[in-house]
């Protein structure tokens, strides 16, 4: 049975996150989404449009379900998976001002859960005219925007394009490897949201295609910070953000299992309080199908997918992203871990 995508929501007070929850409660998508909110009140749902509301889950006009954290996330999902077949996909929207961690990690705690639904994706939706304001004063802005798979910047409309693309120079410092979408009163498609299955490693090529040559050209790699002005950001400004950071690493080829899985738990044991999220897409050897894990501060979730396609590169790809990672330690372990 395929487990079902979850995708966390995140993105401080007022950026727009009700206004992506609305229309995903309200729009003729043709999917059934269970919604999970903190509180039902601020979402502002029109009433017209819940059917039959019991204590805790509401059901909407276009199939979605929509239910409140008054306890306990887990018990709530528990619940959830008992009406399994009745929706497509979960939605968790984490308050304003809270870390995703924690919500994220929830998803590699329990077994029930952790057999039934999976990590899609964390989307965070920031404004375009506050985020750099925030990203001042408020850490949980900035944990927001590194530990996002998917950024939605939100009212482009309220800022100058000069002051939005310092705004996304900002954003690719602390996170490079997030799809963005430029957006005016959340209007992206869902689909760029939900189901993106966001550990698609590919992204991460996309952005630095050097990224595959194999890892001798440390020098240039003094803080895991490159300049990306010449990967078409249309020469962006380029922000170091001290704090912030990614180790992104690839091997051309397979890797030793009996070497990477000690590796890799040992590591997040060790440093997983720096480490916000891990991903990776390995070749073990003698294995056809290949390995992925994800992983939220030390916890870890991993399994072998899909096979690798006959014209696919056998390619093993981890990155990491966190706070002063010991990244010449991190470098030095992966590639001790090559077959």
């Amino acid at each position: 049975m395929d487990k079902i995508p979850v995708t966390v929501l995140t993105g401080y007070l007022g950026a727009g996150k009700t206004t992506l929850l609305n229309r995903i409660l309200t729009e003729p998508h043709g999917k059934k989404y269970a919604v999970i909110v903190n509180e039902f009140g601020e979402i502002g749902i029109d009433n017209d449009l819940v059917v039959g509301a019991d204590e805790e889950v509401f059901e909407m006009n276009n199939g979605c379900i929509c239910c409140t954290v008054r306890g306990d996330l887990i018990r709530i999902l528990e619940g959830l998976m008992k009406r399994r077949g009745k929706f497509d996909a979960i939605i968790v929207e984490t308050t304003g001002l809270a870390d995703p961690a924690p919500v994220a990690q929830t998803f590699f705690v329990d077994q029930e859960v952790q057999d039934n639904a999976r990590l899609d994706a964390v989307v965070t939706v920031a404004d375009a005219k506050w985020l750099s304001e925030r990203l001042k004063d408020a850490p949980e802005a900035k944990n927001q925007i590194a530990f996002a798979d998917v950024i939605i910047l939100n009212k482009i409309d309220t800022v100058e394009p000069a002051k939005l693309r310092e705004v996304e120079a900002r954003i690719r410092a602390i996170n490079p490897y997030a799809k963005l979408h430029k957006a005016e009163r959340c209007a992206v498609p869902l689909d760029a949201v939900l189901d993106r299955n966001a550990f698609d490693l590919n992204r991460v090529l996309e952005i630095e295609p050097d990224f595959l040559v194999e890892d001798d050209h440390d020098h240039d790699h003094d803080h895991g910070h490159h300049d990306h002005g010449h990967h078409g950001h249309g020469g962006l400004k380029h922000y170091h953000d001290e704090e912030m950071q990614s180790v992104a690493i690839a091997h051309d080829g397979d890797v030793d299992p009996a070497k990477f899985m000690p590796w890799l738990n040992d590591l997040v044991q060790r440093e997983g309080g720096k480490i916000l999220r891990s991903k990776g897409i390995l070749a073990f050897k003698g294995e056809p199908k290949r390995f992925v894990f994800q992983g939220v501060h030390m916890m870890l979730d991993g399994d072998v997918q899909r096979d690798w396609k006959p014209d696919e590169k056998r390619l093993s790809k981890v990155v990491f992203i966190g706070r002063d990672l010991p990244e010449a330690a991190i470098r030095e372990g992966f590639r001790a871990c090559t077959a």
